[in-house]
């Protein structure tokens, strides 16, 4: 091996080092782009129906776009992120593309160019959890990413659970136009943020899922495209994502029907009651899966724990109709969501070790969450409308029961073994690092 290649051999499992500074970049970021990645949300169709006295459909159609566009740019996002070095400016252009859009929405909600605002909202959110996983696996490597990740998602909720509360008391007491103003600081303070993170702190290639030791002819090649889907595990994992949303999504959203069908005018007050008490809960169940993965238990068995949680939340929910209990029954989310948060990351990073192609990963995997809420939705309406409200709980607990069985059959444990990744750096050190994919 010459000496350019022996310089560019690089441990990151005991090497990586990054400043505080870049550290604290991270933190700042997780927060403040919990509010922005979402955007304006379903504050928006408030907006345009009270404020602006817009027809339903217009508004179905702006707020079908802005989930149409996240959905069709979720594999090329994650394939920009993987092939470009720039994350930084590509996190802090997204976030200055939500800034305009809901400025634009603000100052000119005409329907082509709420429309036009909406869908580049939809591309911009897009990028940003990417970018925001694979600046963390750049910075701290595969081995210390579990604990970054638990420490991103910490930070996310309690961003999550900051704006819920300035966008609750903005729009209760100043009016409902100061939410664009909300997102347009978060987003801008987020892209001045993102300096902080010192790009000497960022391995690229480890960025995008490869190795630190570059082979012997100095570089690494992603891996094709049609060798993804050769991998069983990884599939298996995308079809547990597409049926944990499935039997999720629509549980919160048929709650809140319920309440506003059975207890009219406690809906509103309710619903921001569960997402507040959510939040704080994830917030300390990602700090517990952080905690739980460095004592050495692997994510099949966490991710096992939180899609036993989901069927016994639908069946409770389907016993009652008080707001009071639907709030504590919530609380069951902030434990599974929480759960999903961290270690859906870390399998992702976990399956595309050394392939180059994890931010693509995270693209299939958010593809996946919105083709499983789409389906819980459309599935959990249908059902209510027909056979009522509990009826749609059932059904979306025996979905999550499938999701139970399924995982707990076919999905490996991908935790690394530490014998196994000694090994194959000592095969790198002797020529090229023999990828997951070619083991």
């Amino acid at each position: 091996m010459n000496a350019t290649a022996k310089e560019a051999v690089r441990d990151d499992e005991t090497e990586r080092s990054p400043s505080p500074r870049s550290l604290r970049g991270l933190d700042g970021l997780n927060f403040l782009m919990a509010d922005v990645r979402d955007g304006l949300g379903p504050f928006l169709s408030v907006f345009l129906k009270s404020n602006q006295h817009w027809q339903s459909g217009s508004i179905g159609i702006v707020m079908a776009a802005s989930g149409i566009a996240a959905a069709m740019s979720q594999i090329p996002a994650g394939l920009l992120v993987d092939s470009m070095p720039a994350k930084r400016f590509l996190i802090a252009l997204s976030g200055l593309l939500v800034a305009t859009g809901c400025l634009l929405i603000a100052f000119f909600p005409a329907l082509p160019t709420v429309l036009a605002a909406q869908i580049t909202l939809g591309a911009a959110s897009a990028i940003i959890p990417p970018c925001l996983a694979a600046l963390s696996l750049g910075i701290v490597g595969h081995r210390l990413l579990p604990a970054r990740i638990s420490r991103n998602e910490g930070f996310n909720h309690a961003g999550n659970f900051t704006a819920a509360v300035l966008a609750g008391t903005l729009g209760q007491y100043v009016g409902i136009i100061w939410l664009f103003y909300l997102v347009c600081g978060f987003a801008v303070a987020s892209s001045l943020v993102v300096l902080l993170i010192k790009p000497r702190d960022i391995d690229h290639e480890l960025a995008r899922g490869g190795e630190s030791a570059l082979p012997s002819d100095g570089q690494h090649r992603p891996v094709p495209l049609a060798a993804l889907w050769k991998r069983r595990d990884l599939v298996i994992f995308l079809i547990a994502v597409v049926l944990f949303h499935f039997g999720n999504a629509a549980m919160l959203p048929l709650a809140g029907q319920m309440i506003a069908r059975v207890h009219p005018g406690m809906d509103v007050i309710a619903l921001g009651a569960c997402i507040i008490a959510a939040q704080l809960v994830m917030v300390v169940v990602a700090s517990l899966v952080g905690r739980t993965m460095r004592a050495g238990v692997g994510r099949k068995k966490i991710f096992l724990v939180a899609l036993a949680i989901l069927p016994i939340r639908g069946v409770l929910f389907s016993l009652t109709t008080s707001p009071y209990a639907v709030v504590g029954i919530q609380l069951l989310d902030g434990v599974a969501a929480g759960i999903f948060g961290v270690v859906a990351v870390v399998i992702a990073s976990d399956l595309m070790r050394g392939s180059g192609r994890f931010n693509l990963a995270q693209g299939l995997m958010a593809l996946a969450v919105g083709v499983g809420a789409a389906l819980s939705n459309v599935t959990g309406g249908f059902v209510v409308q027909n056979f009522g409200f509990p009826a749609g709980f059932l059904v979306l607990s025996v979905v999550a029961v499938a999701a139970l069985i399924f995982f707990a059959i076919f999905m490996p444990e991908t935790r690394p073994d530490e014998g196994r990744g000694n090994a194959d750096r000592s095969i790198g050190q002797r020529g090229p690092t023999p990828l997951p994919f070619q083991r």
